[in-house]
């Protein structure tokens, strides 16, 4: 990577985080999408699966969860969830990988999806290729960074905003998917931390031009 790239690729970094930190009104950040969405989570982590499901299903949604990048993909075109949680740094198909396949896919190429890692090399790659990647979350993060995630996808009209207490009243009721019992989600811890296994390389990602610092939605 060269120096110019790679002061871009921080300096976008600073941008966001900044824009990120600028406090929002409460209600605006923690806008949510349609109760009983599904909602993919993608880890090579048990660990990472099993928190970020919990704090999802807190908040009504429905967890789809797949540990391979390409048990990801058929969940993907199959059950055509709202919102993808992609983990970059995973062994055999990583992240980028992953996501050029969903994006060249006319089933899933409008699929949100929210890039998780807590490994530098990914961050930073991702930075400076995030090809197709809607936004993305740095490990550890918590439930309030989950929801402020999905608030800015509703805001921005990648996704649909949760009816209103009456409208929810009036709609039929959306089975959930993989429901854990109370005892189960108890045992859970509420912050995601990172992988201690991370690998440090990344398999597979080829370095991009500057000009996909843009964010798209879908690739040519």
């Amino acid at each position: 990577m060269d120096g110019h790239a790679l002061m871009n690729g921080l300096g976008f970094f600073k941008r966001l985080l900044g824009s990120h930190a600028a406090a929002e009104p409460r209600d605006e950040a923690h806008l949510q999408t349609a109760l009983g969405a599904r909602m993919l989570v993608v880890d090579d982590s048990p660990t990472i699966c099993a928190v970020l499901g919990k704090m999802l299903r807190q908040d009504g949604y429905a967890v789809l969860k797949a540990t391979e990048g390409k048990d990801a993909i058929e969940l993907a075109r199959s059950e055509q969830p709202a919102l993808i949680f992609l983990d970059i740094v995973m062994p055999g198909m990583n992240g980028f990988a992953v996501l050029r396949a969903l994006r060249h896919d006319p089933l899933t190429r409008d699929i949100p999806i929210v890039m998780i890692s807590g490994n530098p090399q990914a961050t930073e790659q991702f930075y400076v290729q995030r090809f197709g990647a809607d936004d993305f979350m740095q490990k550890p993060f918590g439930r309030d960074e989950v929801y402020l995630r999905i608030g800015q996808l509703v805001q921005s009209g990648r996704l649909a905003g949760r009816l209103s207490p009456v409208q929810v009243e009036l709609a039929p009721p959306v089975p959930s998917v993989g429901e854990l019992s109370a005892d189960d989600l108890a045992d859970i811890p509420d912050i995601a931390m990172p992988d201690a296994d991370a690998t440090p390389h990344l398999v597979g990602a080829t370095p991009m031009p500057q000009a996909t610092l843009q964010v798209v939605h879908g690739i040519g």
